[in-house]
C-alpha cells in the first residue's frame, strides 16, 4: 500500500485530486491510533498528515490555539499545561482501550469527537472547535469558522467535520477554544449502591445548584479486577458513585459540603481531593476497567449513548443478560458495556435493549473479523440515512476519503 507523506495543505488538495481522477479511495491517518475504530477499509494508499505537526498560533491570553491537524495531541495538552489551561471537553484517549501507543492527534481528536466526563458541563468537542481549514473530497481547499469565539462566516460546518471520521474532509488546520485549569477539585464518593440507586443518587447531584462537573458510577463487576487509581477508590471491589467538583477553592469546599447533605440519603459520603481525584477522573475518561491489557481485554467493548434517566436500568439489563460489565458516565448517559465475546459481539440483543431507550451504540472494540460483519455505528432511520447521504455527496461525492468506514459494503 503507498502511504501519502503529506507536507502541507498543497500535498493534500493533489494527492485528493489524483485519487478522484483515478477513482481510487484514500484512507486518511494522523498517526494512526484509532485505525481499528470502524469497519475495515479496502484502500490504495494512506494520507499520511503527521507532517502536520505545527502549533501555528497560541494566545493564551485570548484562550485559542491554532495547530496542524498532525500534531500529537500530548504535546498540544502539555504546551497548554504549562499556562494552567486545559482542553475543556477532556478528550479521550483511546490508547489503553485498543491497546495502542498514546500516538492521538488533534486532527484525530475532532473526527471521532469524544469527550470525556466533563462534557456535561463543558458541551462536546464540537463546542470547541471554532475554526478550521479542510480539503473536500474534490481536492479543493475550504476554510470555516475563525480564530475568535464569536463569528460570522456563513456555514458552522465545524460542527459537521466534528464526529465525522475521516469521511467528509482532510482537515489540516483547526483552532480550538481553550479554558482555565480550576484551582481545586474534589470527588465525593457513595459506595455500594445498586445501578439504579446510583442513577437517582447522580440524577440528584446534577439536578443541584452545585455545579457538578463529573457523575459516574461503577458496578463492583467493574472490579474484575480494578484499574489504576480506580483501584484505590474501589474499598473491597464494592459498586462506587463518584461525583466531581471544580472551581475555586473556596466554592468546591463550599459546595462538597452542601451536596454531601443532598446525598446523606443515599450513604455515607467520602471524599477525594485534587491529585487523587484528577487521577480517578482520567482514569473513567479513558475506560481503563476495560484497558485491553486487562483482565477483560479480549471481550468486544461498546459506548452507549441514551438519556440519562434511562442508563441505569438499561446498563443493569444489558449486563445481566449479556453476562457483561457496565460503566457509566454522563450520570447514565454514557455507557461503556464489556461483553463477553460472541461472533456478533452480542450486536442484535444489545441494539434492541438500546434502541427501545432511545440511545444509540457503537462498537469501540472488536476483531477485524468482527467489525466485517457487524454495524460498526448505529444504523440510522431511513430519513436521516439519506439526509446523511446527501451531505457526504455534497463533500465528496465520489466516496475518496474513508471509504467504507461508517457502513458495511463494498470497500472499493
Amino acid at each position: 500500500m503507498e502511504i501519502l507523506k503529506i507536507r502541507d495543505a498543497r500535498d493534500v488538495e493533489d494527492a485528493v485530486r489524483a485519487a478522484v481522477a483515478g477513482e481510487q479511495p484514500l484512507e486518511v491517518v494522523g498517526h494512526g491510533s484509532k485505525r481499528a475504530i470502524g469497519h475495515p477499509m479496502a484502500t490504495n494508499a494512506v494520507l499520511d498528515l503527521s507532517g502536520l505537526n505545527a502549533v501555528t498560533a497560541y494566545e493564551p491570553n485570548e484562550l485559542i490555539i491554532t495547530v496542524q491537524a498532525g500534531a500529537p495531541l500530548a504535546d498540544v495538552q502539555s504546551l497548554i499545561d504549562a499556562r494552567n489551561q486545559q482542553i475543556a471537553f477532556e478528550p479521550m484517549d483511546t490508547s489503553a482501550l485498543l491497546g495502542t501507543p498514546v500516538i492521538g492527534t488533534i486532527g484525530g481528536m475532532i473526527g471521532v469527537g469524544l469527550a470525556g466526563p466533563r462534557r456535561i458541563k463543558a458541551g462536546g468537542a464540537r463546542d470547541h472547535l471554532l475554526g478550521a481549514h479542510a480539503v473536500s473530497g474534490f481536492g479543493d481547499s475550504f476554510k470555516t469558522g475563525g480564530r475568535v469565539v464569536k463569528n460570522v462566516t456563513g456555514y458552522d460546518l465545524c460542527k459537521l467535520l466534528t464526529g465525522s471520521w475521516g469521511t467528509l474532509a482532510v482537515m489540516t488546520e483547526v483552532t480550538l477554544k481553550v479554558m482555565p485549569k480550576p484551582e481545586s477539585e474534589r470527588t465525593l464518593v457513595l459506595s455500594g449502591l445498586d445501578d439504579l440507586a446510583a442513577n437517582r443518587a447522580m440524577t440528584a447531584a446534577l439536578g443541584s445548584p452545585h455545579d457538578v462537573s463529573g457523575a459516574a458510577h461503577l458496578p463492583n463487576s467493574a472490579f474484575r479486577p480494578a484499574a489504576g487509581a480506580l483501584a484505590v477508590v474501589a474499598a473491597k471491589g464494592r459498586a462506587i458513585t463518584l461525583l466531581r467538583l471544580e472551581g475555586i477553592a473556596a466554592s468546591v469546599a463550599d459546595r462538597a459540603g452542601s451536596l454531601a447533605k443532598v446525598l446523606a440519603a443515599y450513604g455515607a459520603v467520602e471524599m477525594i481531593e485534587e491529585a487523587g481525584s484528577a487521577a480517578v477522573w482520567a482514569a473513567l475518561r479513558d475506560v481503563l476497567p476495560f484497558a485491553a491489557n486487562g483482565a477483560l481485554g479480549a471481550w468486544p467493548v461498546w459506548r452507549i449513548v441514551c438519556p440519562p434517566a434511562s442508563g441505569g436500568a438499561l446498563g443493569q439489563a444489558l449486563a445481566r443478560d449479556t453476562g457483561g460489565d457496565v460503566i457509566y458516565d454522563w450520570g447514565g448517559g454514557l455507557i461503556w458495556a464489556a461483553l463477553p465475546p460472541k461472533p456478533d459481539a452480542q450486536a442484535g440483543l444489545l441494539r434492541q435493549r438500546v434502541e427501545a431507550a432511545g440511545g444509540h451504540a457503537t462498537l469501540m472494540r472488536a476483531s477485524e473479523e468482527v467489525r466485517r460483519h457487524v454495524d460498526v455505528f448505529h444504523p440510522q432511520p431511513a430519513g436521516l440515512a439519506a439526509l446523511g447521504e446527501r451531505v457526504r455527496n455534497s463533500f465528496d461525492p465520489k466516496s475518496i476519503l474513508n471509504r467504507g468506514r461508517l457502513a458495511r459494503g463494498p470497500a472499493i
